[in-house]
């Protein structure tokens, strides 16, 4: 197969060039650094089977040649990415979705959207399935990737029905693992590196918000199960063991010897109450389930971002 991923130096990305490189095929990455970033893709530069574009890919999308499944993972994905670039954000979302659907109904390939959680919204049911619509602020901070996403999720289905795109939707829930980034604000780069440096842990509000942490690798076989699959409505992708914040924080103390304890800050606008994933879906359509546990997640997670912090 030949395959091409959008925002293929980010985070998630990056882990898809190399799951599929793998496993014999061949991918093309996209991406123009605004989130994403090239050591994430240093160790594939000299890959036979690897080809990086540096391309905005609400652009017009050329490639040469066949291409048999387009992955759209472009977009800033955290609150500080994402609060930062705005309208970068809301035009990937649009354009970028646009652009990409164009590119695979243009090649006859399968294409799969990432989308996220954050359809969600600060939800009213937990756990949160694939037919509850979500409870989203449309214009606040949050919004602009909120509504990105769910413009997206739209626009795909839109060229399923108009052009018979043959099309797949992932709901990501929070991920972790080597390549997040350190300063990109999300709760588990956030707290490693500030127990690293033997700093309090951050914690908003009382810390009884709830999220659900899922490893980078999980996910990855998640996707690829999707997009292997007939499954044309959105996937739920993530793990269901739901924590505290405030017991997250304790754990990430805990594993680091970190002994600066907590600190308390106000609570974001329109930060979720509660963040966990419905996976009956996943598991009874892809047979997939996560497997990796949180320790042992944490432990490679703890020791990439001491060697980086070390390093810099």
């Amino acid at each position: 197969m030949r395959i091409l991923i959008t925002g293929g130096a980010g985070f998630i990305g990056s882990h898809l060039c190399d799951y599929f490189l793998a496993r014999g095929e061949e991918v093309i990455a996209v991406d123009n650094f605004i989130t994403g970033s090239p050591d994430n893709i240093a160790h594939l530069q000299n890959h036979p089977h690897f080809r990086f574009i540096r391309q905005d890919v609400t652009e017009h999308l050329r490639v040469d040649g066949y291409i048999d499944a387009v992955l759209h993972f472009a977009s800033p994905a955290s609150p500080v990415s994402y609060i930062a670039y705005p309208i970068q954000t809301l035009k990937v979302g649009a354009l970028g979705t646009h652009k990409a659907c164009g590119l695979a109904r243009a090649k006859g390939a399968r294409f799969l959207l990432a989308s996220t959680s954050e359809v969600y919204g600060d939800p009213k049911i937990s756990p949160q399935s694939e037919d509850y619509w979500g409870n989203v602020n449309p214009i606040g901070p949050r919004g602009v990737y909120d509504e990105a996403k769910r413009y997206a999720e739209a626009m795909t289905l839109a060229y399923h029905r108009a052009h018979n795109l043959d099309t797949r939707i992932v709901r990501i829930f929070n991920t972790y693992g080597p390549r997040n980034a350190l300063d990109d604000g999300r709760v588990v780069p956030n707290f490693v590196g500030q127990a690293i440096r033997g700093e309090p842990l951050t914690v908003h509000g009382d810390g009884s918000q709830t999220r659900s942490f899922c490893y980078v690798s999980d996910l990855v076989e998640g996707i690829a199960r999707l997009l292997a699959s007939n499954e044309l409505l959105p996937v739920n992708i993530g793990n269901p063991n739901e924590m505290t914040i405030l017991t997250f924080a304790e754990k990430i103390n805990a594993l680091t010897g970190n002994k600066a304890g907590i600190k308390f800050q106000p609570r974001p606008v329109d930060d979720p109450n509660r963040r966990c994933p419905d996976i009956s879906k996943a598991k009874r359509v892809l047979g997939w389930e996560p497997t990796g546990g949180l320790d042992e997640g944490l432990e490679k997670t703890i020791a990439y971002f001491a060697e980086k912090m070390k390093r810099k």
